[in-house]
Order: C-alpha cells, then sequence, then structure tokens
C-alpha cells in the first residue's frame, strides 16, 4: 500500500488561516506585526525565497519591507543596517537570507541581529535556549517538520529518528526538537559509513543533505515516516529532494512530496515567530 502523502500546503494553509486571524486581532489593537528582510547579492534562489517570504507576509497582513544590496556592500554596513532594524519599534522580526557572499562572515551577521527579533531561529541565544528547553525562537524548517507531525498525530516519543545531515539551519536543530518530543535520535552525515544500516532501522526519517535522490525506497524501514528536506534539481533539471519519492512511496508510511511538502511550512513558521515577536512587544 502506497504511503500517506504529508500534504505541506494543505497543513501550512491550516496554520496560516490561524496566524492570519491572529495578525488581524493584533492590528485591531494597534499593533502591526513587522519582518524586516535583507537580501545581499544576485543569488536567484534567494530571490525567489524572498519574493515569496514577502508574498506569504502581505496575504496574512504583516508589514514587511525589503532591503537590498548588491555583493560589494561591506561588512560594517550591513551589521549598521541591522542595528538599526534592531533599534526600530516597528520592526518584530529581521530575516538575513542566506546565504551571503564571499567576504562576509555569516556568524557575525547573524549574532548582530537582536534575540528578540532572530525570527530565523539562528542566533546562538536562540539557539542555547533551544537546547536547554527554554521558550525561543525555534528555527524555521524544523519547527515546521515538528508542526507536520503534529498535524498527522504522529507522536515521536518512543521512536527512532535518523536525521541525514548536520547543518545548524536543519540538521542539528531537528535532531533537538525530536529528542525534545522524546525520540531516540541519530544523526548521520557525509562521514557515516553504512548510512543505509542507519536509514533502514529508522522511524522517523529526515533526509536534509543536498544530493538528489539517493535515497531510495530499498533503503527506508517498511512503514517508516519520511521527511525530505532536499531542494534540488536532477539531470533533467527537475526539482527533486533526497528521497526517490516514486520508490520510497511504495515503502514508507508516511512521506513528503517536493516540491509541496516541508517547503510551505519553512515560510508559514516565519509568520509564526514574526507574530509571537509582536505579541511579546507588546507584552
Amino acid at each position: 500500500m502506497p504511503a500517506k502523502l504529508i500534504d505541506g500546503k494543505k497543513i501550512a494553509n491550516h496554520y496560516r488561516n490561524s496566524i492570519a486571524e491572529e495578525v488581524k486581532q493584533l492590528r485591531k489593537d494597534g499593533m502591526a506585526p513587522g519582518l524586516a528582510v535583507i537580501l545581499v547579492g544576485e543569488d536567484s534562489a534567494s530571490q525567489t525565497y524572498v519574493r515569496m517570504k514577502r508574498k506569504t507576509c502581505q496575504e496574512m497582513g504583516i508589514h514587511s519591507i525589503l532591503i537590498e544590496y548588491g555583493n560589494e556592500v561591506g561588512e560594517n554596513e550591513l551589521l549598521e543596517k541591522i542595528q538599526q532594524l534592531n533599534d526600530d519599534k516597528a520592526i518584530h522580526g529581521i530575516l538575513v537570507q542566506l546565504p551571503l557572499p564571499e567576504g562576509i562572515q555569516t556568524e557575525k551577521v547573524i549574532e548582530q541581529i537582536s534575540p528578540d527579533k532572530d525570527v530565523d531561529g539562528f542566533h546562538p541565544v536562540n539557539i542555547g535556549r533551544m537546547m536547554i528547553g527554554e521558550d525561543s525562537f525555534l528555527p524555521c524548517t524544523p519547527y515546521g517538520i515538528m508542526k507536520m507531525l503534529q498535524y498527522e498525530g504522529i507522536s515521536p516519543s518512543g521512536k527512532h529518528a535518523v536525521v541525514v545531515g548536520r547543518s545548524n539551519i536543519v540538521g542539528k536543530p531537528a535532531g533537538q526538537l525530536l529528542l525534545r518530543e522524546n525520540a531516540t535520535v541519530t544523526y548521520c552525515h557525509s562521514k557515516t559509513e553504512n548510512l543505509v544500516s542507519y536509514t533502514r532501522s529508522a522511524d522517523i526519517l529526515i533526509s536534509a543533505a543536498g544530493r538528489p535522490n539517493f535515497i531510495s525506497g530499498k533503503d527506508i524501514k517498511p512503514g517508516a515516516i519520511v521527511i525530505d528536506v532536499g531542494m534540488n534539481r536532477d539531470e533533467n533539471g527537475r526539482l527533486c529532494g533526497d528521497i526517490d519519492f516514486e520508490t520510497a512511496k511504495e515503502t514508507a508510511g508516511y512521506i513528503t512530496p517536493v516540491p509541496g511538502g516541508v517547503g510551505p511550512m519553512t515560510i508559514t513558521m516565519l509568520m509564526f515567530n514574526t507574530v509571537k515577536s509582536a505579541r511579546r512587544a507588546i507584552g
């Protein structure tokens, strides 16, 4: 029996409706949630992501501003702009679209954002709070994954979760959020030997490796919950994930598609964090 599709668009719309209602109420109370997006350089994928984020802001009634720089912008100029936004009471969330051009230190830029406006959840203060279970802004993609599981009624408690990929943006925080929900977590990465021995034992498999179609149905435990975070192009230039969807859907119990899986949830949780920040601003 083919896997049940975890429809990211449908789930995102479910959560967006409630966020939009909250924005409406905040605006009635005189508070318009505001998001500032900084885009540096000419990366076409980054430009697409920023357009999608700003479109979603517009749809949900969130005030957004876009600040664009060319590749030649200096690091100090960027840091000064972020500080201005930190001090701007009309802005509740600051997002710097990654990756940044060479010559600009990503860590330095992220750390310049006030932890109280770090709606991407990348600041070391928020990561630290997440690690010890305190209230924080959670990284949007891992948070979106947890919300998808919740929507589908899937509890990670007691399950073996395998995370393929160890980036600071997806892999590491995804494992930590699963751990918080009492999963037993294994991290795998490019240096992992005999990777399939881990993927075949996973009750929940999350792949964020960035390698097109490299996990197939034979590498998956029958009935597993498979979350594909990959956003790649195959040899024909078509968008695909890390998971070979056609073979995996015959083995998995649940599976996310690419596109239309995790992607819509990432933007949804960015909106959630922005509204959360606005709520905090009014106590």
